[in-house]
């Protein structure tokens, strides 16, 4: 059964995105280098904001933006599932946390990509194509789960509008599949996953959303990683280390509210 949002559901996800756009527009200017003074900064990476040049098309920096802006898509839409799932107040609040948070961030890498002048989408480019030179990281780089069992069932291209769609963002299927590819990237959950937790219920709404979140923020924590290491630009970088530190203390409050439903994480 293929998963159909309800246009509520839309249009609620976009209001998140389209309201938390401007709480980062601050940070978009500032990575776009816009302090106004002029100075000598030939390779463009550091030093004089007002004279840097814009990453490349195939740099880390756009390859992040736009894989991580997918990625966090696919977040949102799960903490929206799970929202009306479920009445279970510590899980509808971590959802929401999880859902404004990566709202707010993927409008900042959007935002970056239209300041650089780049498109939002790259469909020449294999995901995760960026993060081959992270120092001890090219085995994460073919996308997928870490268990190798999930990453044969690829999500569908879904029914078409998403919230990045709506908000100028670079469009995704439902389930998050990177646009003009086949495959997943790290921790997302596939199609047949998405469509089990918009059907469940209760408390088996809870582990599986739970389950699934914890795999997309392994996965995420590993592409966060990898800007970290390859980034250019400072405050991307920033931005990346804060995903890393968030997203690996939520992965523990999780296997904590999975302990307490008698489940654990799947890996």
């Amino acid at each position: 059964m293929t998963l159909t949002l309800t246009r509520t559901h839309w249009f609620s996800i976009a209001a998140v995105v389209l309201a938390l756009l401007f709480a980062g527009a601050a940070t978009v200017a500032s990575a776009g280098g816009g302090d106004g003074h002029s100075g000598g900064d030939p390779d463009g990476r550091g030093g004089g904001a007002g004279t840097r040049a814009a990453p490349a098309a195939d740099s880390a920096d756009a390859g992040f933006a736009r894989d991580m802006a997918v990625h966090h898509q696919q977040a949102v839409e799960m903490s929206f599932i799970v929202r009306d799932r479920t009445g279970d107040e510590e899980v509808r609040r971590l959802a929401y946390d999880i859902a404004n948070t990566q709202a707010n961030q993927r409008g900042m890498l959007l935002g970056w990509l239209d300041l650089w002048g780049l498109p939002k989408v790259d469909a020449g480019a294999a995901p995760m194509a960026w993060m081959e030179g992270a120092h001890g990281k090219g085995g994460h780089g073919a996308g997928g789960h870490g268990d190798g069992g999930h990453g044969g069932d690829a999500p569908g291209n879904g029914d078409g509008g998403d919230a990045g769609n709506d908000a100028g963002g670079a469009p995704a299927g439902a389930g998050g599949q990177r646009p003009g590819t086949g495959a997943l990237m790290p921790g997302m959950a596939t199609r047949a996953e998405l469509d089990r937790l918009a059907k469940a219920d209760g408390r088996a709404a809870e582990v599986l959303f739970l389950q699934l979140m914890t795999d997309h923020h392994k996965g995420g924590v590993t592409m966060a990683e990898g800007c970290a290491d390859l980034c250019a630009v400072p405050q991307e970088k920033a931005l990346a280390q804060g995903m890393v530190d968030a997203q690996q203390s939520e992965i523990g409050l999780m296997a904590d509210l999975l302990k307490k439903r008698g489940a654990a994480p799947r890996s």
